[in-house]
């Protein structure tokens, strides 16, 4: 899962990494200057250690927690030295509380009162030595700083709760929406499946069928020449038909026919392909005023009469077959009709065929019907809204 930085703690973190040492010099800079300051050289040691101290914190992110008392530690003890020797100091010594906000509350408010008692000092213009006039001032410095130190305190740790909760919940909802994506992706990957199944039943199975079928006619008139060539001339027709749909299917999984083309014109052209690979005749009859529908539109319908008809020749053993387009206001139906022996459309089916025809129509919010009894013939009906 992403985890989401808290961004409050990362201004603080880099805060800590990088004010220790300008201020350092800022703090070195008023104390060497200040004319009755007379730097010695054991105030010298301890300002190169603490820069020392501060570019190795420069250098490390926000640790675990022991380190990160001890680095408060550290940074308290000598801030705390440093004060004592010269109160400019107490513009590094600031940066203590920098230190004492990763922590947790019980480490943090020992931080926080530590760094106020060592910049009340600063502000105060040293430690007291006893209880006087200046001891006093120290006391009554210090109360305050605590006081608003506590309440700052507050503020800003409320600040980092809100923002831990709400990189909690941004955490929460990037994984939902990773889940989500993952979903999307896994069903996509079952739908493309389906797809190419569809499309594979459509187009190489049922041309290896009517392959299958002319040359197993074929065998039957091997005495007869011309009906022998017939067949095997329909069988290398369907062979190179079925070649170049493989090849289309896997560029673009589109019917080659209705590619710059009209539906009427192509079912026409379908209808009469099939019939002479059936040796049943199928007319193509058209109501309405054509209209173009769209081209997901018509790849569907043309994969419903290919199908249909298929379904005819595999199991109507029917002599005539009617197809009937008709174009309505807001409708297009498609009804493919054969005088076979038909079948009890609630009874279980096998394959592919009659689901795959209903999930196409439902893609484009189509809807199929069979009509059927047995004895009777079967009416396959396509109704797919043009608006």
């Amino acid at each position: 899962m992403t985890v989401v930085e808290n961004p409050w703690q990362a201004r603080l973190d880099r805060l800590r990494r990088t004010a220790p040492l300008p201020l350092l010099a800022v703090s070195t800079a008023v104390s060497f200057v200040t004319p009755e300051n007379r730097p010695t050289v054991g105030e010298a040691v301890l300002v190169v250690a603490a820069a020392v101290w501060a570019l190795l914190i420069g250098t490390r992110k926000q640790q675990d927690l022991p380190w990160q008392v001890s680095a408060l530690a550290v940074h308290t003890g000598l801030a705390a030295i440093l004060v004592g020797t010269d109160p400019a100091f107490g513009i590094f010594a600031y940066t203590g509380f920098l230190f004492a906000y990763p922590l947790a509350k019980p480490w943090r408010l020992v931080g926080f009162a530590a760094t106020a008692l060592i910049v009340s000092a600063s502000i105060s213009g040293g430690y007291p030595s006893a209880f006087s006039g200046r001891g006093l001032t120290y006391l009554l410095v210090a109360a305050v700083v605590l006081v608003l130190m506590f309440h700052s305190a507050g503020i800003t740790s409320h600040a980092l709760a809100r923002d831990d909760e709400r990189g909690r919940i941004v955490a929460e909802n990037t994984r939902l929406q990773e889940q989500l994506v993952t979903q999307v992706r896994d069903a996509g990957i079952v739908e493309e499946r389906q797809r190419i199944a569809g499309e594979v039943h459509d187009t190489l199975a049922q041309g290896l069928t009517g392959i299958i079928a002319q040359l197993a006619a074929a065998d039957h008139v091997r005495d007869d020449r011309e009906q022998l060539r017939r067949h095997l001339d329909l069988a290398r027709s369907l062979a190179r038909a079925s070649l170049t749909e493989a090849r289309r299917s896997v560029r673009a999984l589109r019917p080659e026919q209705l590619e710059g083309a009209n539906l009427p014109a192509e079912i026409g052209t379908l209808a009469r392909e099939w019939t002479e690979q059936a040796g049943v005749p199928a007319q193509l009859s058209t109501t309405g005023r054509p209209l173009r529908a769209a081209a997901g539109i018509q790849d569907v319908l043309f994969r419903v009469a290919q199908e249909a008809l298929a379904n005819v020749a595999k199991h109507a053993q029917a002599e005539q077959v009617m197809i009937t387009l008709t174009f309505l206001d807001d409708t297009l139906l498609l009804d493919v009709h054969d005088d076979g022996h038909g079948f009890d459309p609630g009874a279980p089916t096998d394959g592919y065929g009659l689901a795959g025809m209903r999930k196409r129509l439902a893609g484009v919010g189509g809807v199929l019907t069979i009509e059927s009894e047995p004895g009777d013939g079967v009416t396959v009906n396509a109704a797919v809204p043009l608006r």
